[in-house]
């Protein structure tokens, strides 16, 4: 393991990461208050309690999520989509170092920052909502596991894309329409029968569920259930990864 390289990698993504610092704190906080306004206010007032939990708290676990999945995968994306832009790409390729030692430091990076970003929005939350953790461990575990699996998306989304327009098609188009429907706001026992069942193949669902369930202990769909998805996740991305560098997809020509 070559930890110089995967050093030198990690630190020069973070170093982007600190130059908009206010930016990347500033925008979720102010994000988060205004989610805090519209829906936990507005919506809020008209909805008691949601599984036994107040509503402005139910939906902490949904935007912070919103955030997360978003920001691993835009932070993931950009980190390795411009060096191919500028074409030092090739210098990191001819360098001695493996691909594993190079996913390591680019996702670790974007990993980094959207946790980051969750803790924030977490600490923000405390300002509007009296909000209890009742698993905290698995809180962070899952927080780290999602920062993580988003991370990985996030670069293949970055190899695959051959501009910015493709850059942010996926993350805009799917993952944030996903996260949304995916019972960010709401539990998916509120939903008509039928729709219940179409809501179980949005992949989203397990994520927000078991997350929600290191808060609140309830959860809508099982919390082994949601371990199995989103290792299954995790594990069809790192086949990906393998396989782009192996074939040289998109990264040698």
């Amino acid at each position: 393991m070559n930890f110089q390289a995967v050093k030198a990698i990690y630190l020069f993504e973070m170093a982007r990461f600190f130059r908009t610092l206010a930016q990347s704190f500033l925008s979720p906080v102010l994000s988060t208050s205004l989610y805090f306004v519209v829906f936990g206010a507005a919506i809020g007032s008209r909805i008691d309690q949601v599984e036994g939990v107040s509503y402005g708290a139910f939906i902490v676990p949904g935007l912070i999520m919103l955030s997360v999945m978003t920001q691993a995968t835009s932070n993931a994306s950009f980190g390795i989509y411009f060096p191919k832009f500028i074409g030092t790409i090739y210098e990191l390729l001819s360098a001695p170092i493996s691909f594993f030692e190079i996913v390591i430091g680019y996702v670790g990076a974007a990993a980094t920052k959207a946790l980051f970003v969750g803790l924030v929005i977490l600490g923000t939350a405390y300002f509007f909502v009296d909000l209890q953790i009742a698993h905290p461990l698995a809180m962070f575990a899952f927080l780290i596991l999602t920062c993580l699996s988003f991370s990985l998306l996030g670069f293949i989304i970055g190899i695959w894309a051959q501009n910015f327009e493709q850059l942010q098609l996926i993350p805009l188009l799917v993952i944030t329409p996903l996260v949304f429907l995916g019972g960010s706001f709401y539990s998916i026992s509120m939903l008509p029968p039928v729709w219940q069942t179409i809501t179980l193949f949005n992949p989203v669902v397990y994520l927000i569920s078991g997350f929600r369930w290191s808060f609140f202990g309830a959860a809508d769909v099982g919390i082994g259930v949601s371990l199995i998805a989103i290792a299954a996740f995790t594990a069809i991305c790192l086949a990906i990864i393998w396989w782009i560098f192996k074939t040289g997809y998109r990264i040698r020509s």
